[in-house]
């Protein structure tokens, strides 16, 4: 992996190495004073500014339209900024795509590929394995994901749970060191939600990754992050940046601690706030 600066991982995750130690270590993401703009009156998101260390799991939270998922996009390099810069450790992000991985909010399987199939296919794309190191790869990540039982099953034979889980783990297939999720559990019960949020904090834990999450899930986002960003819309601004004090790892016992209930009810009010403006009270920033 390459990497120039020693980057501090969250507790509960596995160190990434690098190659300095330098002081003060650089961001991993950065964004400055980011703008985006569709045409010359829609300003999607205005002067967003974000550092994003390694191991960080920061989710975006806000109303539709605040340019959520746009902001993933700008990170990932498919689409382009209108004004501001973003880098993902040290390079603009175009130079940086082998760091990363995108999971979509539809899990977006080949249906005319198997399950190990699908998950082999960015391993075609981004790797030089032979077809066995392939097939052997794409075993031990359906094993990790808990699926080796469907490998050759095709994807209309799975439950949308079991769906997302082929996507998770097609997009861990290249050891990202970014994953950007797009509110991937949108679609699910809440039951099945709540599983693949702990298998997902099981996976980092495991191997390292920082994240960037959209969810419109309060509970959702305060279980799996170390911050949380409050985004307001027209134009997607952040309002506020929330750390989430829990240590990690984290287990299904915590949904029901005082503390995390507390939080997701500051959260929540935070987002109520949004509707009243800046001059009726309530947290901003």
């Amino acid at each position: 992996m390459t990497g120039t600066t020693t980057l501090q991982p969250a507790p509960g995750t596995a160190v990434i190495p690098s190659a300095s130690t330098d002081e003060l270590p650089r961001p991993f993401v950065t964004l400055r004073n980011l703008s985006k703009r569709y045409g010359p009156t829609n300003t999607v998101l205005s002067d967003v500014s974000l550092n994003v260390s390694a191991g960080d799991f920061i989710s975006l939270i806000g109303p539709s339209g605040c340019g959520k998922s746009t902001l993933l996009k700008l990170i990932a390099g498919l689409t382009s900024v209108s004004e501001g810069s973003i880098e993902v450790d040290g390079m603009i992000p175009a130079n940086a795509r082998e760091l990363m991985s995108f999971i979509f909010q539809d899990a977006t399987l080949l249906p005319w590929r198997t399950v190990l199939r699908n998950i082999e296919l960015g391993l075609e794309l981004h790797s030089n394995l032979n077809v066995l190191r392939r097939t052997q790869k794409a075993e031990e990540l359906l094993e990790l994901v808990g699926l080796s039982h469907v490998a050759h099953h095709y994807p209309r034979q799975l439950s949308g749970g079991m769906k997302m889980r082929v996507s998770i783990a097609r997009a861990l297939a290249t050891r990202p060191r970014l994953l950007l999720m797009d509110e991937p559990f949108g679609a699910l019960d809440e039951m099945t939600r709540d599983h693949l949020n702990e298998e997902v904090l099981r996976l980092r834990a495991e191997q390292g990754w920082t994240a960037l999450f959209v969810t419109h899930s309060v509970a959702e986002a305060v279980f799996l992050s170390t911050r949380i960003i409050v985004l307001q819309a027209n134009p997607g601004r952040i309002r506020r940046d929330i750390p989430v004090p829990f240590p990690f790892p984290r287990c299904a016992s915590l949904r029901s601690d005082p503390a995390y209930l507390a939080l997701v009810g500051e959260v929540s009010q935070a987002l109520r706030d949004l509707n009243r403006g800046p001059h009726h009270g309530g947290h901003h920033g």
